[in-house]
């Protein structure tokens, strides 16, 4: 079943979420479902708190990606890099920050520059509540610190140039009214 996202303007997605245990009630279910809904979004990462659960757990998905590359190792990466974290910490950040255009499921036809860490180490709990340890370098570094971002509250439009986001006011503000087209079923917090 396809889950509705939350659109900017949304109070959830402004909160920092909360851990959860191996019991959380119907837990496998929601994972299961925030893929679904990620792919019929055409995602290619999903927090809980998109979906109005203020819980820490995202959902990743680059394959997608993997059409447009040409290097067959880092499209190998592409096409395998799906998984589920829970209750993840990053626990470093490091080398260049590099510039990347993102977008969000949360806030429709925004796309911006964003500066990331070219790399990370992150401590998470998988879909079988398996502790595991991870170093992610470029594509996939930059999409789970987004999704990360979501837990802690933050839009990638926070982190853009603060120019920018005087720009982008305005639409922000008709996109949280729901002046946007998606094919996608969504929930508005402001009407």
């Amino acid at each position: 079943m396809s889950l509705a996202i939350n659109i900017i303007g949304t109070k959830v997605l402004r909160e920092k979420s909360q851990e959860i245990t191996s019991d959380f009630e119907g837990l496998k279910d929601l994972i299961k479902e925030m893929f679904e809904t990620m792919q019929t979004s055409n995602g290619i990462g999903l927090a809980a708190p998109q979906v109005g659960k203020s819980i820490r757990l995202f959902v990743v998905d680059t394959s997608p990606l993997a059409e447009d590359e040409k290097n067959e190792t880092k499209k190998k990466e592409l096409l395998s890099f799906k998984k589920t974290f829970i209750n993840p910490v990053i626990t470093e950040r490091f080398g260049n920050l590099v510039d990347m255009e993102e977008g969000c499921l949360s806030i429709p036809d925004i796309y911006e520059n964003v500066s990331r860490e070219e790399g990370i180490k992150i401590e998470y709990y998988d879909e079988n509540f398996q502790f595991q340890t991870l170093e992610l370098h470029g594509i996939s570094s930059r999409v789970v610190q987004h999704e990360y971002d979501h837990l802690e509250g933050i839009l990638f439009t926070d982190k853009i140039a603060v120019i920018r986001r005087k720009l982008l006011k305005n639409k922000l503000f008709s996109i949280s009214r729901g002046k946007f087209r998606k094919n996608y079923k969504v929930k508005l917090g402001v009407k």
